[in-house]
């Protein structure tokens, strides 16, 4: 199309965005001028979230660090909260997406109690709407960077969902995210299989366990971590906790040659 022809129906702004090349200028900036740029690639982030229900309720984990791309930056990092007297979730991914979202996650909570109805927010109604919120973003290629855990008793039985970042949701008696998925989830899986009905106990132990091997196998990792206890007496928050280590065996390794 000829300049005339292609503008003469285009409002004069428009025709400057279109056109950079134009008679009164030589070189026209408005279009990029204002660029709007979407998050591609996350900053601060946190790793792996562990999840597991056991017979009287659900537990959630995750170390405090938040990681500035390879870099142990951050040590104060929590990454499990408690939404209400039902719901806890857990994070993995960007913080300040992490933040965001729980900061639109409260006002709900502060909405639905204004409205003194007696009704308040279950766990699986949260892990629906997650799962529309995340792919809502992903569908304007502007994602949330986080995996979520969700849990809580839901009508009086335990509840473990998972949602990804484009939407993606499962519910499962076991859950881990990202390194974990690899590495602490056969642990999960193969002791759930053995025995489905785990005490409060046990549960534990098989966390902590879990947690001790991202701490030597992922390099995002940390020996400091936060646990969410969901059960029908209500949620308890713990820690931070320290996990034990040893690396006496690294000597093994070690090549006095070299």
């Amino acid at each position: 199309f000829s300049h005339g022809s292609c503008t003469s129906t285009l409002f004069a702004k428009d025709v400057d965005n279109m056109l950079p090349f134009t008679k009164q200028s030589s070189w026209n900036f408005a279009a990029v001028d204002n660029p709007r740029k979407h998050t591609t690639h996350p900053i601060v982030t946190g790793s792996s979230v562990l999840g597991i229900a056991y017979d009287k309720g659900v537990m959630i984990c995750a170390d405090t660090m938040g990681s500035y791309g390879s870099l142990a930056r951050y040590f104060d990092c929590p990454r499990v909260l408690q939404v209400n007297k039902q719901i806890i979730i857990g994070a993995e991914g960007d913080y300040a997406d992490f933040q965001y979202l729980t900061g639109v996650i409260e006002q709900q909570i502060i909405d639905e109690e204004c409205l003194n109805d007696g009704f308040i927010l279950k766990p699986k109604s949260l892990y629906t709407w997650l799962t529309r919120a995340l792919y809502n973003r992903r569908s304007k290629f502007d994602p949330l960077w986080n995996v979520y855990v969700v849990g809580g008793m839901q009508d009086d039985k335990p509840f473990l969902g998972y949602v990804d970042k484009i939407g993606t949701a499962y519910e499962s008696q076991t859950i881990a995210t990202g390194f974990g998925s690899h590495i602490a989830q056969p642990i999960l899986r193969t002791y759930v299989e053995k025995k489905p009905d785990l005490s409060r106990e046990e549960a534990l132990v098989l966390l902590k366990d879990s947690l001790r091997v991202l701490y030597y196998r992922d390099s995002r990792a940390f020996t400091r971590f936060t646990l969410a206890t969901c059960t029908k007496e209500g949620v308890k928050m713990e820690g931070p906790f320290e996990i034990d280590s040893d690396f006496s065996n690294a000597k093994l390794t070690w090549n006095d040659s070299a």
